[in-house]
């Protein structure tokens, strides 16, 4: 089963709410999103002085030229976690499907959206 969070990001690249079972499937790799565009992402994790340096670092693999500018924080009403909101060049489906795995793998991070 998949996340909510994940579903909604299959249905904004994939126009599909579930991914597709390729024996049962004639898909395409058709998108909603035209690329290149900027993407937002927000990332959820625990608060540690190494979370924002662990995001960008990732994101900053999947867009070398990350403008930092779109780079906003938020705390959690309790402190025990922070979000990172950023903009990225996004130029392909298959780049944001890897940066969701990326992220969604990094031991900080709990939420990838």
């Amino acid at each position: 089963m998949i996340s909510d969070a994940h579903a909604r990001f299959l249905t904004l690249t994939t126009g599909m709410s579930t991914p597709a079972d390729p024996t049962t499937h004639n898909h395409s790799d058709a998108s909603l999103i035209q690329f290149p565009c900027a993407f937002p992402i927000k990332v959820m994790g625990a608060k540690s002085d190494a979370f924002v340096p662990a995001v960008m670092a990732l994101v900053r693999q999947f867009d070398p030229n990350l403008d930092d500018s779109t780079l906003e924080l938020r705390q959690s009403t309790g402190g025990k976690y922070q979000g990172v909101t950023l903009s990225l060049t996004a130029t392909s489906r298959a780049q944001l499907d890897d940066l969701y795995r990326a992220l969604s793998g990094h031991p900080l991070v709990k939420m990838v959206l």
